[in-house]
């Protein structure tokens, strides 16, 4: 549970600087115009964004991850649980309808980018320690 909460508060933190896929439309109003408050918007994107990734794809792709790799090295494990995160951010993303792949590689990249440090945090947690009961 404790991993979970850790890969969760890394890919929060990695949202402190928004994607720029996410500024661009915020920035795209003229200032006159009364839907110019789009910056604002993003006080409540990025954390619902963020928490829909969590659990939709850095939950799934750890516990998956953690369990193909069950009885290897921690490396192995991550290799795991990145290789399942970029399947299932594909797929949840093309889900959305971004079916357009020159759309779609920008926030898949930016997506794996965060998502992969989120997921270190994760098996930094749950990698088995040399004289410890748990062994994966």
């Amino acid at each position: 549970m404790g991993a979970m909460h850790l890969s969760g508060a890394i890919l929060l933190l990695t949202f402190l600087v928004p994607p720029s896929w996410m500024l661009n439309p915020g920035y795209a109003t003229s200032s006159g115009d009364p839907a110019a408050d789009s910056p604002f918007i993003l006080l409540f994107t990025v954390p619902l964004v963020c928490a829909g990734f969590h659990v939709m794809v850095q939950i799934p792709a750890g516990l998956l991850g953690g369990w193909l790799g069950r009885s290897r090295t921690t490396l192995v494990k991550y290799g795991s649980a990145v290789m399942v995160a970029s399947a299932l951010s594909l797929l949840l993303l093309w889900s959305l309808g971004w079916n357009a792949w020159g759309s779609i590689m920008p926030a898949w990249a930016d997506a794996m980018a965060r998502g992969s440090l989120g997921l270190a945090g994760y098996m930094w947690v749950m990698r088995a320690r040399p004289g410890s009961v748990r062994h994966g």
